[in-house]
């Protein structure tokens, strides 16, 4: 199990940390820092000074991920993680890293008045090598508490065992995290566990559109970018039938027929990730009654909407894009596309009105 220990910077997260495992049994600290730090020995200079925080890069949201699994299959017990979490998508990549590991985690926030939070900034600024020492303002941490205020309005309590800990010490506070522990009162939080994979696999996806022809668009809670409702073929299972339950487990959609095969994409392997197939089907337009039929966001889902094609490409990761784009176009010839990581491997294959460009991929639609 993890205790995430979330709050804005200046919240006394590390403070606690140390009381809190002296009041959990078999329990040990996993600073996220220390990860970050690393990376200053393990990448060049130019690439880090390309980010603003060791959080915008995958590598360590990844390594965050890795270490906190090896050092509980190591150690047991629990993980106590103080680390400051204000970005959604940051979290729930985080979180559904771990539950696809079949890791729990318990999301504890400390919200101290945000008066209280701004005199300790300053006071930690002032004490010779402490945390700010090297700000003398504390204007680092003065910055982030906007991005901190924001997502505290918008999703960052929404599963978070929530500890107001103006009036506290570290060590009240650790007593009252603990218990809340122990009595399940801080439960896991509701992220989806889907397991990674460990060769290659199948995923079959499914397009749906409104009346305007748009189409629907998923912006699931285990792994970054929007994507298509579906999922991984299960063993034994046709990719247009479970492409048809994943749309119905996703979006309270059944599907009365099964989906036309529109794209069928190789993704080449890209450590972690072991690529596999990738299948479009065309699941046709909902009407306006179906569309107010579907679900809210659930656990797997933070949100859908409807999106053009210019839209899409603002939403989707690249190589998804250029798998719709061709989907699109298959669609409107009524045929069936071959693709290897998103550009077809037909000569002379392209959308109608484009030019195909010189080069080896000649094919390929241009990039947006």
């Amino acid at each position: 199990m993890i205790v995430w220990v979330n709050g804005a910077f200046g919240a006394g997260k590390s403070t606690t940390a140390r009381e809190l495992v002296e009041l959990i049994p078999n329990s040990t600290i996993l600073d996220p820092e220390a990860v970050g730090d690393s990376l200053a020995h393990l990448l060049p200079a130019k690439h880090l000074a390309e980010v603003g925080d060791y959080q915008d890069l995958p590598i360590w949201r990844r390594l965050v991920i890795d270490t906190a699994a090896a050092m509980l299959a190591e150690l047991g017990g629990t993980l106590v993680v103080p680390g400051t979490l204000l970005r959604q998508e940051y979290r729930d990549e985080i979180f559904g890293g771990l539950a696809a590991r079949r890791i729990a985690v318990r999301h504890i926030l400390l919200a101290p008045a945000e008066t209280i939070l701004r005199e300790r900034i300053a006071v930690r600024a002032a004490v010779p090598d402490g945390p700010d020492a090297a700000d003398r303002t504390g204007q680092w941490s003065y910055d982030r508490i906007e991005p901190y205020r924001a997502a505290l309005a918008s999703w960052l309590a929404a599963d978070a065992h929530v500890v107001d800990t103006s009036d506290l010490t570290p060590y009240e506070t650790a007593v009252r995290i603990a218990a809340a522990v122990s009595s399940d009162t801080a439960p896991a939080c509701d992220i989806v566990q889907t397991p990674e994979p460990t060769a290659e696999t199948v995923a079959a996806g499914v397009l749906l559109f409104d009346d305007q022809d748009r189409v629907l668009l998923v912006d699931p809670t285990y792994k970054a970018g929007w994507e298509f409702p579906g999922g991984v073929v299960e063993p034994g299972e046709a990719p247009a039938r479970a492409g048809v339950r994943e749309v119905a487990e996703e979006t309270g959609v059944h599907l009365d027929e099964v989906p036309r095969l529109l794209v069928v994409d190789w993704e080449r392997p890209a450590p972690p990730g072991y690529g596999g197939l990738r299948l479009l089907f065309d699941g046709g337009p909902l009407d306006a009654t179906r569309v107010r039929q579907l679900l809210l966001p659930g656990p797997e889902l933070r949100g859908w909407r409807f999106a053009s094609e210019t839209e899409a490409a603002e939403l989707l990761p690249p190589v998804r894009y250029e798998r719709l784009r061709w989907a699109l176009r298959a669609r409107e010839r009524s045929t069936v596309l071959y693709l290897e990581a998103g550009v077809p491997v037909a000569a002379g294959e392209q959308p109608p009105g484009e030019q195909p460009q010189g080069g080896p991929k000649a094919g390929a639609p241009n990039g947006r």
